[in-house]
């Protein structure tokens, strides 16, 4: 039970991988790889290894959490995890005989430790670009930012991507049939546009972000101002917003399409009440998940459960709006689920008993952190 919770929670947390390893992978074909051998190499693994974090895991679900972009995803970080890629690639290259594909291209260290930093700063502006959102001042600061314009996996970019790496491989395949001789690295071509690509995605979609930001902030919710408005990516669709409003007493829920600036325009608009805080939510707030979560959350709602004798106490929910429309494929009515949801569970004396993450009702909750 406890790993499923840990994968339910982890699995949302990060852009999946293949996206960066392809980013490095490109950034290596767009020409850096004719500077320096292992180029490529070093900019694949680089552009991953901040998530090295996920070793967090073996101290708990809450640790993980907690220091889940962090360090590694931070400025400070960056240098640091481009050494150790670098250590790794200069050892195996040590292993390997020192050999590589051209000879007369020589590793040139310092040069890969650049390209390596490079590749951290391309991860942390991935992740930056989706809602879960980067501390890339870390330790000065642990204020969380996120853009808030692209879906935590992207098809449109991750296939602008593989195609980068994959359409110079087939005209290969054609260049030996043909027996066409081609001189030193190919792909310079297609990488460069399979970035220019991203960049593209990029700004359409910040632009249909900030409209989508506007039609949520131009309106009133039953009969009140908003106090702050947010837009949340969708999967492919960059006209498509989950929107999340914020009034002096309540939350609104809606989706919202950009083209048109129209709020909530097939009547799905949805009210949350703001919660009372009580002596058991305070509690809860001052554990040690509880403070990780609201340090993370944009949108934070609290829902609290009475738990029945034997166990008496209470089971506090924390849930942040901004991933709370999201669909259920699971579900048979296309229902939303509970992503990113964790819950902190107290005795009857409000001191906090264990954590529990995602949405299932029989998993056992996983002790705090000391």
């Amino acid at each position: 039970m406890a790993k499923r919770a840990i994968g339910e929670i982890e699995s949302q947390t990060h852009l999946e991988p293949i996206t960066h390893f392809l980013t490095g992978a490109c950034l290596g074909r767009s020409g850096l790889n004719r500077k320096t051998a292992l180029a490529t190499a070093t900019l694949t693994l680089a552009a991953e290894a901040p998530d090295l974090d996920v070793l967090g895991r073996l101290r708990g679900p809450a640790f993980a959490f907690a220091h889940h972009r962090g360090f590694t995803h931070s400025f400070l970080g960056v240098p640091l995890v481009a050494a150790l890629v670098v250590s790794f690639v200069y050892l195996i290259w040590r292993l390997r005989g020192r050999k590589t594909n051209d000879p007369n291209l020589p590793p040139r260290w310092g040069l890969l430790f650049l390209y390596a930093c490079l590749a951290g700063l391309s991860h942390i502006l991935l992740d930056y670009s989706n809602n879960y959102g980067i501390r890339p001042f870390w330790p000065f600061s642990e204020k969380w930012y996120s853009w808030d314009i692209v879906f935590i996996f992207e098809p449109v970019i991750f296939g602008f991507l593989l195609l980068g790496l994959i359409i110079p491989s087939f005209f290969s395949l054609i260049d030996r049939e043909i027996g066409a001789r081609h001189r030193g690295p190919r792909g310079r071509i297609a990488a460069t546009f399979a970035l220019a690509g991203v960049v593209l995605v990029w700004g359409l979609r910040d632009f249909e972000h900030r409209r989508a930001v506007s039609a949520l902030a131009a309106r009133t919710y039953e009969g009140a101002d908003p106090v702050r408005a947010s837009a949340f990516p969708t999967v492919i669709d960059p006209f498509h917003w989950y929107g999340v409003v914020e009034t002096p007493a309540f939350f609104v829920l809606a989706p919202v399409d950009s083209l048109q600036q129209e709020v909530d325009p097939e009547g799905r608009l949805i009210v949350r009440p703001k919660p009372e805080e009580t002596p058991v939510t305070l509690a809860a707030r001052k554990s040690y998940l509880g403070r990780v979560y609201l340090d993370w959350a944009q949108y934070p709602i609290t829902e609290t459960e009475t738990l029945q004798s034997p166990e008496e106490g209470y089971l506090v929910r924390f849930q942040d709006l901004r991933f709370a429309q999201l669909p259920n494929p699971l579900s048979r009515r296309g229902g939303t689920r509970r992503a990113l949801a964790a819950a902190v569970k107290l005795d009857k004396n409000l001191r906090p008993v264990g954590d529990i993450f995602g949405s299932g009702n029989d998993q056992a909750p996983t002790p705090e952190p000391d």
